[in-house]
């Protein structure tokens, strides 16, 4: 009798590496699915405010972050499953060679031949995109349209929501196929070294699409206007001279249209920076502190008024410890050191890609026997034949990212805001409804910042000072 080591030998290589691949992907969903399962333990018996969180969290608060994070988690969990099984049928039933071929022919009737691979490349990316829009959309609305709105996040009309959808399908078309094609060509003449010069692509695409997103990009889904003169813009003006930070601008966003989430960031290269702070975040512009104008109309009508009885955002102290925060980590080098990272781990995928894009089973593996497309050997290589490097990788970010908040909480208290920091970020998590209690493994394996009570405590001898 065989046994099971000898079966796998005996495979042939193609079956061998498409085995694997399911075998990996399922065994990263159950990983994923039993540190959700820890998680939602928590939320379900965690259903007390523990004493440690007395002074800075009601019971009233607790219990709505409790049941928001655990309907949050109970839809990731079905979702996943959904995406799984999907992925999965896509595989078995050979779905990656199926829309090819369809492609092909939609590019035939249109009048380019199999020589015409790129134009058929880019047929295929587009029904692929279109499946994953349509398929995803009712995972989408529900999460929207229940889960936001039940917990009064949601701000969005269904008119609203599918106009947003549409426009974000056009605009990332624009970019993704036009890109593609650039992409796919360099890698056909770039000869024995098209690596290099594929990876210089797509630095410089990144480099471009960081600097033209928010003054291009965005502003086709959000009104952006500037931060008007006042004392909120004038102490941003000096904390960021004090510390040499070449502010230009400062906008504020209407991200109330879409959700009442709370954020800011800053964005732009070498002496034109710019900083964008969400209305919900500044207790002066939240649409939650208002009362809705009457007979509003226009582009009040595709949201919804959702003025409720209580206070929503940060006082100017709290926006300027946020942004000292946020601005920490541009003094510290962070975000130079992500994108060294990034472009290190770009260019060494680029390399490996280049080494086995001749390897005829890999293609074999996925059902394309006789052709072998370039813009399916990067799928092949990079979605299925990376991802045990690529979950390697995204959890050393995670444990990096953790620091560098550390690394950012400590820079704004240097500037003198823990206190205030130490208020916004009590504030930040009531209004988003985060959870402060958390599993140990799925806090290490998922949170890219630290819990609360960490970040409090790091905090808390300079606040008590």
């Amino acid at each position: 009798m065989a046994l099971p080591g000898e079966l796998w030998a005996e495979l042939p290589a193609e079956k061998r590496i498409f085995c694997s691949v399911l075998l990996f992907s399922w065994a990263v969903y159950l990983w994923e699915a039993f540190l959700a399962h820890r998680q939602r333990r928590v939320y379900r018996t965690t259903t007390h405010v523990p004493w440690e969180l007395g002074q800075i969290m009601d019971s009233e608060t607790f219990e709505k972050s409790r049941l928001y994070q655990l309907d949050k988690s109970t839809f990731s969990f079905w979702s996943g499953l959904y995406s799984e099984v999907e992925g999965t049928m896509i595989l078995l039933c050979g779905g990656i060679p199926f829309l090819w071929n369809l492609s092909g022919q939609i590019s035939g009737h249109a009048g380019f031949g199999p020589e015409y691979e790129i134009v058929q490349s880019l047929v295929f990316l587009l029904l692929a995109t279109l499946f994953s829009a349509v398929t995803g959309l009712p995972w989408s609305l529900y999460n929207t349209f229940v889960i936001e709105e039940k917990h009064g996040f949601n701000q969005q009309t269904l008119g609203f929501f599918f106009k947003d959808a549409i426009k974000k399908f056009i605009v990332t078309q624009c970019i993704l196929l036009p890109v593609t094609s650039l992409l796919l060509y360099i890698i056909k003449i770039g000869g024995d070294y098209f690596f290099i010069y594929a990876w210089l692509f797509t630095l410089v695409v990144s480099l471009v699409l960081v600097t033209i997103y928010a003054d291009y990009i965005a502003p086709l889904f959000d009104k952006f206007i500037p931060l008007p003169e006042g004392e909120l813009k004038q102490e941003i003006e000096t904390m960021a001279k004090s510390i040499d930070f070449p502010l230009t601008k400062v906008y504020v966003v209407e991200g109330s249209k879409r959700s009442s989430h709370s954020n800011a960031y800053f964005y732009g290269f070498f002496k034109n920076k710019r900083i964008v702070l969400f209305d919900t975040l500044l207790e002066d512009y939240s649409a939650l502190n208002k009362e809705p104008a009457e007979g509003a109309d226009g582009e009040n009508e595709e949201t919804k008024s959702k003025t409720k009885n209580k206070k929503q955002g940060c006082k100017n102290e709290e926006v300027l410890a946020v942004l000292g925060h946020e601005l920490g980590h541009w003094k510290l080098g962070h975000t130079i050191k992500n994108i060294i990272i990034s472009q290190m781990n770009s260019f060494l995928c680029f390399f490996l890609f280049a080494v086995l894009i001749g390897r005829k089973e890999l293609f074999a593996a996925f059902g394309f026997y006789e052709t072998q497309p370039t813009l399916i050997g990067l799928m092949i290589i990079f979605q299925f034949i990376f991802s045990p490097y690529n979950e390697v990788l995204s959890f050393c970010l995670t444990v990096l990212s953790r620091r560098f908040e550390f690394q950012a909480d400590a820079f704004a208290k240097e500037l003198g805001k823990a206190k205030d920091l130490y208020s916004a970020l009590i504030k930040l998590n009531k209004d988003n409804l985060g959870f402060p209690v958390s599993d140990w493994i799925f806090s290490m394996w998922h949170y890219s910042h630290p819990p609360l009570l960490e970040r409090l405590q790091a905090l808390k001898d300079a606040k008590q000072e």
